[in-house]
């Protein structure tokens, strides 16, 4: 029969009781315990007695009272009765429902949005039943610190039974996501090619008198470098023209310019390009702006016959599905989604064989300037028929700067509200100029050519906006922090400003939405402008969610404590250490946001109650369950399964949710890719002009590198395709964006060609490395020897070599399967103690890592054993003939390792870690053994088990030696989360 203790109303067995008694850090418990010497009933009952005069228990207030109470002061309860939250959920339906148009736009009313959606059993269990928050101290998982406050709950079976429902779930989803999808394509003709001309490099070499010159109209390889090397990477023009002012260096080099001016009249006279821009005037009360943008049909053509995406273009909206049964849809790329799909069935009835291109718009303010509050307010487009793992990348250039948009304070306007609606308009005004040939061309259409000289009959159509917060409310007409109409109103009350202008304030105030005169999207074809704003990672979770939450965090347990934790963390080659914590950290960029959410839960783990009688277990449930839907919703595949995940981790994501089953994941619209290009085309840009009439100036900067960037891809046709057009490349289709395919190197060289094995004991902390060799080697010849001749058989190993080649690191390389090119996804570090240039000690690094012991799949925990690598290395070749006389396959590269304890089959049930110690004997000396490194897996990050507060001794170096217990983080990348659960 479950036991209660009075002082902090913990449910303990009888036998944890008296445990609990013995053990307790909880001062209240303390005090309890040694004032009464009673039996336990009368102990509870002079308690309830004693403290009724108490600051800590009232006499009046229930506890159970006072703790529901207070946790809505903490942000997030644990338990919601099912009455209540069947009610939330409708309320949020219909909340839903006010930003969606009941009567649809052109592509209907998306009854089918909601086709699979899979509703989560509400867990209606009760926070009161035994060990469900509670906090107790456990003696088989102290890891033998003495000074740590342990604050683990009670685990019940309901727990176990909690957390393996949502593991399987897990599992079945994530396995899902692996599966070779089964696709249903678009019926007929759509996304068909309408005929064939000439390849895009043919057409650009036309209008270049080429002859036998590939480089024209350059003279000469080095003529062509060196005006890209000006031009792309180079000084400014006057540094330019005085390195060519050098006697005879134009000569000597052979250069058919001689200043910095000759070679811009060849760049703008000589070679094409991408559209140029056109600059207008605007008025607006008594102020005239400046507007520069592009033709974008123009722009349109120049992206989707850009050579180098032609393999990869998409013509046709596909509904990829996991299983032959079509019960499961798979979303990733915008043409997996519902709204093309939808689209292509409209424009199909009307015009079939029709090639949609979907339109992606941008626009963000930046400042250029840090003293003269100089900005700009770019405008970006791409198409969504180019793969998102080609388009979010800067360099692949798949964004064009469309505009630059007035950036006018209207400062002459006294009247704040007047200024508030002129700004408004004017953005408005200039976006639809902007836009204004879409309205045409989306519903007759228009030819465009493929790189390879493929043509088809395009229709360009809007279909997303891509922005932070103030933009997509000034794109929609909305206020911060309100909703707006139906659209239906809203285009009525746009449509009676012709008729009763007096009252189109008047209008638009009560139906709480901006004076905007003519919208840009209000003639846009096949646009449902509410549905077309997507969700924003960068600025509504992590600069939204998450900055809140830190700020929480820090203000509830001091800055101080937090600190402190974040010093003590173990260094990882995905985690950033905050050596001066994170506390006075200002503009927090969104990847410093990102590596904060890595360590986040070491911060609140094993913290002590906010009140005396009040769990954290409920702060740190919160915490987990935010991170897991912000890793959650930057999945780069989805499948009906992971977003019913989604619903699991946090229950208001219904908007988010539908707009990755219209548009595609979340990482198709990013803003932080789009901040990137700011960089690229308007700081870089302002930094070369003079400062005076500054946007003509940069995007005529803009112009001749672009066409600077299209000549090299000609160049390399002629040189390298030698005129045959580039052929799509067949590649066996993996899951995008996963990186689940990892391949393991190590350097041609050691770091270390000869290490004594003295040193190794020594230097890099190896200290059983002979006698964890001999055992290597002897069950390498001997598979089958048993435990007790194994003992006796080490001891008559000899080793014949002296020195041994170390490597100090590990990396883990993967394939972009687009490019095919390989960069670093992880690393292990085994590196000892040594000294940099100024002859200052640096601290050595043993990073741990996940270990295959010859059962561990692609994903989870079973069959994997954490190990600390502490020697990388290979035996000398003349020494592995001779002991291991009989194996022709003994891996050439082995690694020294020490384990720690295998954790449970189930994480722990409120933040749903693995938890596990150090590995030792009876007399305390760690357990180890020599591994093969293929079978390291990757890197694994360990949150300390910090207790009530961080130790001073630990740092970031030692934690691992000082520290017993640890728990394995799961969110130390996006790469980790998928595989550990």
């Amino acid at each position: 029969m479950p036991s209660t203790c009075p002082a902090c109303r913990s449910v303990f067995s009888k036998s944890g009781l008296k445990h609990h008694k013995r053990l307790t850090k909880d001062l209240l418990c303390r005090r309890y315990w040694k004032a009464h010497t009673m039996s336990a009933e009368q102990h509870e009952s002079d308690f309830q007695s004693d403290t009724s005069n108490s600051d800590v228990l009232s006499s009046d207030d229930d506890p159970s009272d006072d703790e529901s109470e207070l946790l809505p002061k903490i942000i997030f309860g644990h338990a919601v009765d099912k009455d209540d939250t069947d009610s939330e959920s409708a309320s949020d339906s219909e909340q839903f429902a006010l930003g969606i148009d009941p009567a649809g736009d052109a592509l209907g009313d998306y009854d089918l949005l909601n086709e699979g959606d899979i509703e989560m059993e509400e867990d209606d269990s009760d926070d009161s039943e035994v060990g469900r928050g509670d906090f107790v101290e456990t003696d088989e998982e102290s890891g033998g610190e003495d000074e740590c406050v342990t604050l683990e709950p009670q685990r019940s079976a309901e727990d176990d039974a909690n957390v393996r429902t949502a593991q399987v779930q897990r599992e079945g989803a994530e396995r899902q996501l692996r599966y070779t999808p089964h696709i249903v394509t678009f019926p007929g003709a759509a996304g068909k090619p309408s005929g064939m001309s000439g390849s895009q490099n043919n057409m650009y070499a036309s209008g270049i008198p080429t002859a036998n010159n590939p480089y024209a109209p350059f003279s000469s390889r080095i003529d062509w470098e060196l005006a890209r090397w000006a031009k792309l990477r180079g000084p400014g023009s006057m540094a330019l023209t005085e390195l060519l002012q050098i006697p005879e260096v134009p000569e000597r080099l052979g250069l058919s310019f001689y200043t910095a001016d000759e070679l811009n009249e060849i760049v703008d006279k000589r070679l094409p390009g991408r559209p140029r821009f056109v600059r207008h005037e605007v008025l607006i009360g008594n102020e005239v702006c400046e507007v520069f943008y592009r033709d974008i049909i123009a722009c349109v053509r120049a992206i989707f016959g850009d050579p180098d995406f032609t393999p990869y273009l998409v013509f046709a909206p596909e509904k990829p599905y996991t299983d032959a049964w079509k019960t499961q849809r798979m979303y990733h790329d915008m043409h997996t989604g519902r709204w093309w799909w939808a689209t292509q069935e409209e424009v199909e009835r009307k015009k079939p064989g029709a090639t949609i291109i979907p339109i992606i718009i941008s626009s963000d303010k930046t400042q250029l300037t840090l003293f003269r509050n100089k900005t700009a307010y770019p405008v970006y487009m791409t198409i969504g028929n180019i793969p998102k793992e080609i388009r979010r990348k800067p360099s692949s250039r798949a964004y064009i700067l469309l505009a630059y948009l007035p950036t006018t304070k209207l400062e002459r306007v006294s009247n704040k509200a007047a200024r508030r609606r002129m700004i408004a308009n004017l953005y408005h005004a200039c976006m639809k100029k902007v836009l204004q040939p879409l309205e045409s061309t989306g519903i007759s259409g228009l030819s465009v050519v493929t790189g390879n000289g493929t043509t088809y009959r395009a229709h360009p159509i809007f279909a997303c906006f891509v922005g932070d917060y103030p933009e997509q409310i000034l794109v929609t007409l909305g206020y911060t922090g309100k909703c707006a109409c139906y659209l239906t109103a809203i285009l009525d009350i746009l449509d009676s400003f012709d008729a009763r202008p007096e009252d189109f304030l008047k209008s638009c105030a009560e139906a709480g939405i901006k004076p905007v005169i003519d919208p840009f999207w209000i003639n846009l074809p096949y646009t449902h402008i509410f549905r077309s704003i997507t969700p924003d990672v960068l600025h509504q979770l992590y600069q939204g969610i998450i900055k809140h939450l830190v700020a929480w965090l820090i203000e509830v347990y001091g800055a101080a404590e937090i600190d402190a934790r974040c010093r003590r963390l173990l260094p990882n080659h995905h985690i950033r250490i905050f050596g001066n914590g994170i506390s006075t950290l200002s503009k927090v960029t969104g990847h410093e946001h990102d590596q904060l959410c890595r360590i986040l839960l070491a911060l609140v783990l094993d913290m002590p109650p906010l009140e005396s009688t009040i769990s954290p277990a409920p702060v740190v449930r919160c915490v987990r369950a935010i991170l897991d839907f912000l890793y959650l919703a930057q999945y780069p595949i989805h499948t009906d399964d992971t977003l019913a995940l989604l619903d699991e981790a946090l229950a208001r994501f219904h908007a988010d949710k539908q707009s990755i089953r219209l548009f595609g994941t979340t990482d198709n619209f990013n803003t932080e890719y789009t901040e990137r290009l700011h960089i690229d085309f308007t700081k870089d840009a302002y930094r070369a002009t003079n400062r005076k009439d500054e946007f003509t100036q940069m995007t005529k900067w803009l112009e001749r590198r672009e066409k600077m960037h299209r000549h090299a891809q000609f160049v390399e046709w002629r040189l390298v395709q030698c005129g045959a057009p580039p052929e799509p490349r067949l590649l066996k289709w993996s899951p995008p964006g996963l990186d689940l395919g990892r391949r393991l190197h190590l350097a041609k060289h050691p770091s270390v060609m000869g290490v004594t094995v003295e040193h190794v004991v020594t230097k890099y902390g190896a200290r059983f490395f002979r006698e964890a060799l001999a055992r290597f080697i002897t069950l390498t010849n001997e598979p089958g020897i048993s435990r007790a001749r194994l003992e006796e058989a080490i001891w008559n190993i000899h080793l014949p070599f002296r020195k041994v080649s170390v490597w100090h690191r590990i990396k883990f390389v993967q394939q972009d399967p687009l490019t095919l090119k390989f960069k670093t996804a992880d690393s292990i570090h085994a590196q000892p103690i040594q000294t940099d240039s100024r002859q200052k000690e640096v601290p050595g690094r043993f990073d741990t890592a996940l270990v295959n012991e010859g059962s561990g799949g692609i994903t989870g925990i079973t069959g994997y054993h954490v190990g600390r690598v502490r020697v990388v290395f290979s035996l000398p070749k003349a020494a592995r003939s001779i002991l291991f006389p009989h194996e022709h396959s003994v891996p050439t590269h082995l690694a020294y390792v020490e384990w720690y304890t295998k954790p449970r089959s189930q994480p722990e049930p409120n933040h749903r870690l693995y938890k596990i110690s150090r590995l030792v004997d009876e007399r305390g000396d760690p357990i180890c053994s020599i591994v093969p490194v293929k079978d390291i897996r990757q890197s694994v990050h360990l949150f300390p088990r910090f207790g009530a507060s961080a130790p001073t001794e630990w740092t970031s170096f030692n934690v691992l030696d000082k520290c017993q217990t640890f728990y394995i983080n799961p969110f130390s990348s996006k790469f980790m989360y998928r595989t550990l659960y």
